[in-house]
């Protein structure tokens, strides 16, 4: 992606009345947020407020009133996700220890969590071996088909 597709996609978002934009192209990601402008006066009588944005080298009012942000790569390692729509479970009840921390090796096929839907348990076992490195879903937390639970690393 280069600097003209990020101009229109500041462009784009001028004609629309969101407030973000996000593309993903060639395993770049960029995200185009339009920031609230500052109002011109701020009652009847009032004083004109101008950003000083606005004054300065005759760039306009549409100066820095855009953040284009480029997100981080994500981390190394494995995600275990979740294959249902429902409610994240650490541990296989309320009064027993969890089935992993961060930190725990975990073998393939060892169950680390459950996901309830439907009030049916689901134990959702790992795909692989290795470290748990982070458990990326609180303990009671709705989830959705495909999101990351865990990420395991080799």
């Amino acid at each position: 992606m280069d600097l003209k597709q990020i101009k229109d996609l500041i462009a784009y978002l001028e004609g629309t009345a969101f407030g973000e934009v996000e593309v993903e192209q060639e395993g770049l990601r960029v995200k185009v947020v339009r920031h609230a402008r500052t109002p011109a006066a701020a009652g009847p009588g009032a004083p004109s407020a101008t950003p000083a944005h606005a004054s300065e080298g005759g760039q306009g009012q549409t100066a820095g009133a855009y953040e284009v942000r480029i997100p981080e790569a994500p981390e190394a390692g494995k995600v275990i996700a979740s294959p249902i729509v429902g409610t994240f479970y650490r541990a296989p009840a309320p009064d027993k220890p969890p089935y992993a921390e961060t930190g725990t090796l975990v073998k393939k096929g060892q169950v680390v969590c459950i996901v309830e839907a439907m009030k049916l348990m689901n134990e959702i076992e790992s795909e692989f071996e290795g470290r748990v490195a982070a458990i990326l879903v609180n303990d009671g937390d709705p989830v959705e088909f495909g999101q990351p639970l865990m990420r395991i690393e080799p």
